[in-house]
C-alpha cells in the first residue's frame, strides 16, 4: 500500500499536537495553572487596574429570544453557569468510582468515607470554636471541602516514589468530600424553595431518561434536557450546579447496546467499508452509510460516564476552573480591614481550621476506625501515608470559595474568608510536600514495601 508523504509543516505540527497533549494529561500542570491564575487575579485586584477587574466580572451578560430575556452578570454565568459543567464532571466522577472504582465495594469505601467524615467535621469545629456572630459562623462549611485538582497535582509532584494506593485512597477521600460539599450546598445554602421549579426540573431529567430509553448515546442530545434541568434547579432557589451533578449520577456506566460487541461491529463496519473503498466503479457515496456505523461503534467502544468525562476534563482543568479562579480569587486587599473583629477572625477560622483540622480529622478518624477493627489500612499505605493525605486535603480552594461564595453577605467577610482559603491552602500545599519528601520518601527508602 502506498503511503502518502506529509509535508515537513505537517510531521512538526502532529508531534507538536502530541506532545501537547501529553502535557495536558500531566496531573501536576491543571493545579500550577490554577495557581498561577489565582496569583494573577490577586495581582490584578490590587493593581492600578483593581477597577476594571470589578467591571469585568460585573459586566451584563443576556440570553434571550423575542421578549423573553435573562440577564447576568459576567460572574453569575461563571459561577452558577460554567461551574455546572465542574459539577457535572465531579457526578461522573462518583458515578464511575461507585460502579467500579474505590466506592465500589462497602469494604473497600469504609475507610475513607470515614476519614472524609472526620476531614468535614474537624474544620466545621475548629472554625465555630473562633466562636462570632451568627453572620459569620455561617461560613462554617468552608474549610470543609478539598480540592481534588490542588491534591493529586501537588501529590504528582512527588513523583513515582509514592506508592499508588496512596492517589487511590485520596482521590476517594475527595470524591466523597464532594459528595458531602454538594448536600452541604443542597441543605444549608440554598435559599426558600420555590416547588414548582421543581416540576421544570423533572421534566428536563425525564428527557434524559426518555432519550437513554430509546438508546440515543449523543452527547450533543442531552444539552437541551440538560439546560432545563439547569433553569429548574435555578427557579426552586437551590443553587442551580447541583443540576450538574444530579446529570453526572445519571451517566450511563455502559454503553448503548448495539445488538453485537462494538469491537465486533468495528471489525465487521471497517470489513464492509474497505470493501467498498477498493471497488474501482465505487460511488464515494455509498460509503457515507458505513462510516456512519463504523463512527457509531467507536463511540460505543468507551461508556458514556468515561467517554464524556474524559471529554470535558480538559475543558474543565485548563479554562473553567482557572476562570473560576480569575473570577473569584481576586480579594482587593486595601478594601479589607483585617486589623477589624470580624474579617480577621473569619480569615484565622478558615486558614486554621483547613491548615490544622483536615488532617486532624482524617488521620484521627482513620486511626479510630483502624483502633477499633472496623477497618485495616490499604496495602502499600502506613501511617505515614495517611499523614500526607491528610496534609494535602486541606488544600481547598475551588469548593472552598465556592462555598464562601453563598456563606458570605459581607463583602468584607467574604474577601477574608477568600484570603483564609489561599492561605490556607498554600500553606497546606507546602506541609504536605515538606512531609512528602522528608518523611514519605525516607520511610520508603528504610523499609522495602510488602507485597499485598
Amino acid at each position: 500500500m502506498q503511503k502518502t508523504k506529509l509535508t515537513r509543516a505537517q510531521r512538526l505540527a502532529q508531534r507538536a499536537f502530541a506532545n501537547f497533549e501529553r502535557f495536558l494529561h500531566i496531573e501536576a500542570v491543571s493545579g500550577i495553572v490554577l495557581l498561577i491564575t489565582a496569583v494573577a487575579a490577586l495581582i490584578w485586584a490590587n493593581s492600578p487596574a483593581a477597577a476594571s477587574y470589578d467591571a469585568l466580572w460585573h459586566t451584563p451578560i443576556s440570553f434571550g429570544i423575542g421578549s423573553l430575556s435573562f440577564s447576568q452578570s459576567l460572574h453569575f454565568w461563571i459561577n452558577d453557569g460554567l461551574m455546572t459543567i465542574f459539577f457535572l464532571v465531579v457526578g461522573m466522577e462518583i458515578r464511575r468510582e461507585i460502579h467500579e472504582g474505590a466506592l465500589s465495594s462497602l469494604r473497600q469505601a469504609t475507610l475513607p468515607m470515614a476519614a472524609a467524615v472526620g476531614g468535614v467535621v474537624a474544620p466545621a469545629l475548629i472554625y465555630l470554636a473562633f466562636g462570632h456572630a451568627p453572620a459569620e459562623q455561617q461560613g462554617w462549611a468552608v474549610p470543609t471541602a478539598t480540592d481534588i485538582a490542588f491534591a493529586v497535582g501537588v501529590l504528582a509532584l512527588l513523583g513515582k516514589s509514592i506508592p499508588s494506593n496512596i492517589r487511590v485512597f485520596l482521590l476517594a477521600l475527595a470524591i466523597i468530600d464532594d459528595i458531602i460539599a454538594v448536600l452541604i450546598i443542597a441543605v444549608f445554602y440554598s435559599g426558600g424553595l420555590d416547588y414548582s421549579g421543581f416540576g421544570v426540573a423533572a421534566i428536563g431529567l425525564l428527557l434524559v431518561v426518555a432519550l437513554q430509553k430509546i438508546g440515543v448515546g449523543s452527547a450533543w442530545a442531552y444539552v437541551i434536557p440538560g439546560a432545563i434541568t439547569w433553569v429548574g434547579m435555578l427557579m426552586t432557589g437551590a443553587h442551580p450546579t447541583l443540576a450538574g451533578v444530579i446529570l453526572g449520577l445519571m451517566t450511563p456506566v455502559a454503553a448503548m447496546p448495539l445488538g453485537e460487541r462494538p469491537v465486533d461491529a468495528i471489525s465487521r463496519f471497517t470489513h464492509d467499508l474497505l470493501g467498498r473503498a477498493k471497488t474501482p466503479e465505487s460511488d464515494t457515496g455509498e460509503l457515507i452509510d458505513p462510516l456512519k456505523r463504523l463512527r457509531l461503534a467507536q463511540r460505543e467502544l468507551v461508556p458514556p460516564v468515561t467517554r464524556v468525562g474524559g471529554a470535558l476534563h480538559p475543558w474543565v482543568a485548563y479554562a473553567i476552573m482557572p476562570l473560576f479562579a480569575l473570577a473569584n480569587a481576586g480579594v482587593g486587599l486595601s478594601g479589607i480591614d483585617l486589623s477589624a473583629e470580624a474579617p480577621h477572625w473569619v480569615m484565622m477560622a478558615v486558614a486554621v481550621a483547613l491548615v490544622a483540622g483536615k488532617p486532624l480529622g482524617i488521620i484521627s478518624v482513620s486511626w479510630l476506625m483502624v483502633r477499633l477493627g472496623w477497618c485495616s489500612l490499604p496495602a502499600q499505605v502506613n501511617w505515614r501515608g495517611i499523614t500526607l493525605i491528610g496534609l494535602l486535603a486541606g488544600i481547598g480552594f475551588t469548593m472552598s470559595i465556592f462555598i464562601a461564595n453563598l456563606a458570605y453577605s459581607d463583602p468584607a467577610s467574604l474577601g477574608a474568608a477568600k484570603l483564609g482559603v489561599l492561605s490556607g491552602s498554600v500553606i497546606a500545599a507546602v506541609l504536605g510536600l515538606a512531609w512528602g519528601v522528608t518523611g514519605l520518601r525516607k520511610g520508603a527508602s528504610k523499609a522495602p514495601v510488602q507485597a499485598s
